[in-house]
């Protein structure tokens, strides 16, 4: 029997990484306290990192397992003919204590062709910023092929790269194909197609500790890199007290904001799709299926399709997730 599911995240040490996720409230394996924890993969049915249900009569199980078992029930209907056993979104809090590389991934068709595996579309959520906190997206102005090549070549490609000092509550597209960089300082909820391909542009001139470079993919990305600025990108929402509100939508998944005061009712019955929280401010109590959930700030909750009422009740902020 299916019931609102919670996941042992998956957490990943990486060059740029830092401790603010644990600082921040972030449940940290005693192993892990004190490393440089840059991802925390809340929801993912990758291969090689599927996540795991925590407890409850299905702990222990995969979420592809789950999929491949309930189907529609889990995912809905419509999701399930459109992806099978694929789970549709990735699900990570990232802390940036130093600067992600200038990056960007391809879009599906690219990806298809040289990968076998999805593109990524992404969308980000700032949960908490420094002062001095920022975000590279995108250029400031169309460059020509000529322009860009000669850029990466040189390492002088930052100069051409918007640089935005954010703040808790913004949100931000990022569409497939889009130059960009988390900054320093940063801690981001990040919605995404299920795909784990980034193409390396420029790393800052950053080593490891034996002195070597990460590797970089400039020939790939040339291949995919959008050269024209995008409009739109920003999709900051406005809080709606004690409701939802859109932050974006785009063919692989919806992200809505619900700001909780009080209770909130839900009805999921016309939706057909399964529906994930992500815990940005506060906390909160889901109750759905007969189940009650307490979920706190970076925790994150999986709701089967097949839950048609739902309540929230609490004080604070959830990413909403689901796919049309």
């Amino acid at each position: 029997m299916l019931y609102p599911l919670r996941f042992v995240p998956l957490m990943k040490e990486v060059v740029w990484g830092g401790e603010r996720l644990a600082k921040s409230g972030k449940r940290v394996p005693a192993g892990k306290q004190g490393s440089r924890i840059g991802e925390s993969w809340e929801l993912s049915g990758l291969e090689s990192d599927e996540s795991v249900v925590a407890a409850g009569e299905l702990a222990d199980n995969t979420l592809p397992e789950l999929v491949e078992v309930y189907m529609g029930e889990l995912v809905g209907e419509k999701v399930y003919e459109r992806y099978g056993t694929e789970f549709p979104v990735l699900l990570k809090f990232l802390d940036a204590r130093e600067k992600l590389s200038l990056q960007v991934h391809p879009n599906d068709e690219f990806a298809r062709e040289m990968h076998n595996a999805r593109g990524k579309t992404e969308l980000w959520y700032v949960v908490e910023a420094d002062e001095q906190g920022a975000i590279y997206l995108d250029f400031s102005r169309a460059l020509s092929e000529e322009e860009y090549d000669a850029a990466v070549e040189e390492g002088t490609i930052e100069r051409f790269i918007r640089r935005r000092l954010v703040h808790k509550g913004e949100a931000f597209l990022v569409p497939a194909g889009t130059i960009h960089s988390i900054g320093s300082g940063v801690l981001l909820a990040e919605v995404q197609e299920p795909s784990d391909i980034t193409y390396r542009i420029y790393d800052w001139g950053r080593v490891d500790s034996l002195g070597h470079p990460r590797e970089l993919h400039t020939a790939l990305a040339a291949e995919v890199v959008s050269l024209v600025p995008k409009e739109g990108l920003n999709v900051t929402p406005t809080p709606k007290h004690n409701g939802a509100v859109e932050i974006a939508t785009c063919d692989h998944f919806t992200v809505n904001l619900i700001d909780v005061a009080g209770t909130i009712e839900l009805d999921y019955a016309p939706l057909d799709s399964y529906v994930a929280y992500m815990c940005v401010e506060g906390e909160v109590e889901i109750t759905a299926m007969g189940s009650r959930e307490r979920l706190r700030k970076l925790e994150t909750l999986l709701v089967p399709a097949e839950a048609t009422e739902l309540f929230i009740s609490g004080k604070g902020r959830l990413l909403e997730i689901y796919t049309r």
